[in-house]
């Protein structure tokens, strides 16, 4: 069993990297209406980046590796690189919106140990409102067809103002696909970092136009018009309290991986964005156990935070670059309150000693 994880919460250096985060494309299939990749032209992560990276997992201890995008499934050599990873004895978990989902099952079912699929409707036309493509059904298929070989799936909802009062339908619908786990979290307003560049100069919604909203008309478009406004804010916390006690089974089964008090922070988020509360506490290490390289080497601690070096397939090792000035300074940064994306975040990522060794 490894332990240098454990060495990585005493202070700024990495000496292990639990979780590793690859976008294999910055390609994407669906229009989603708070992302922008789509529009950009793909490009897809290199092979000689892929090996780079898979010959420092067993010196880092890597035990997962989560292959995102973009779309990681549009990469052409997506199942080739999933094996690879496997076999310096990493288990692989994919992330994806699940259009090739059904299309590719064997390739999932013969080279992935966990799927994570995007479910952002309860019903086809919610889910093409919020996604831009009308693949609610084909998405629900190939959910079928990968658990159908027992491989587990997650689905997760990000809680957004077209979809926060279908989460019983989006309940509902994912458990009669037979998912292992539910999620949701918070639409992500505020990052410039993270999950493609939505907040390009030709994005219809400033930066500027996100950092509150306030109690006026929310914009029409763009990442900032999917926050819930304040009385959307108390419908989502009714919807919340109808559905801890609807769903009581579900919740106490651990099928709703958030606990009834992990979704009224969601509201909180909202109400926080509206100017109405302070913004709820997260407890978060994700800058010391985990790691984010984008489809050209451009390393991140995390999904939010900005980058701290880049990953060259003939240059520094990984752990070099995880221990770069520019890395150890963010990690004390964060760790000292002084990273304000920090405050805002959607997805915080805390792993404890206990959880590390059971990672290892």
């Amino acid at each position: 069993m490894g332990t240098k994880s454990l060495l990585n919460l005493i202070g700024s250096r990495l000496h292990a990297l639990p979780l590793l985060v690859l976008y294999l494309t910055d390609g994407c299939n669906s229009r989603c209406v708070t992302c922008d990749i789509w529009r950009s032209p793909r490009r897809n992560m290199r092979q000689e980046l892929v090996e780079a990276l898979a010959g420092s997992l067993q010196n880092l201890q890597t035990r997962r590796v989560l292959l995102s995008g973009g779309e990681a499934m549009q990469h052409p050599h997506w199942p080739e690189i999933a094996r690879r990873f496997r076999d310096e004895g990493a288990a692989v978990m994919l992330l994806t919106n699940g259009l090739l989902l059904r299309k590719q099952a064997e390739a999932v079912i013969a080279n992935v140990d966990e799927v994570i699929v995007s479910l952002d409707g309860g019903t086809a036309e919610t889910y093409a409102a919020i996604r831009g493509v009308d693949a609610f059904d084909l998405v629900l298929e190939g959910i079928r067809a990968v658990r159908a070989s027992g491989v587990p799936v997650i689905t997760r909802t990000t809680v957004q103002r077209a979809n926060y009062h279908e989460i019983p339908q989006i309940i509902e619908v994912a458990r009669a696909a037979g998912v292992n786990r539910i999620s949701f979290l918070a639409v992500d307003v505020s990052s410039i970092h993270a999950f493609g560049p939505r907040f390009a100069p030709s994005a219809e919604v400033p930066v500027s136009a996100i950092a509150t909203l306030g109690p006026d008309s929310p914009p029409e478009h763009g990442p900032a018009a999917a926050a819930l406004m304040p009385d959307e804010v108390i419908e989502f916390r009714q919807v919340i309290e109808d559905m801890t006690a609807r769903f009581a089974g579900d919740f106490a089964s651990g099928l709703i991986a958030e606990s009834p008090a992990k979704l009224r922070r969601l509201a909180d988020y909202f109400a926080a964005l509206n100017g109405a509360a302070d913004f709820p506490q997260s407890r978060c290490n994700a800058p010391h156990i985990s790691a984010v390289v984008e489809v050209d080497g451009t390393l991140r601690p995390c999904y939010f935070l900005p980058e701290v070096g880049k990953i060259e397939a003939e240059g520094a090792p990984l752990l070099e670059t995880l221990n770069g000035p520019e890395a150890l300074a963010l990690r004390q940064a964060y760790r000292g309150g002084q990273r304000p994306e920090c405050e805002r975040c959607v997805c915080p990522l805390y792993k404890g000693p206990r959880a590390l060794l059971r990672m290892s």
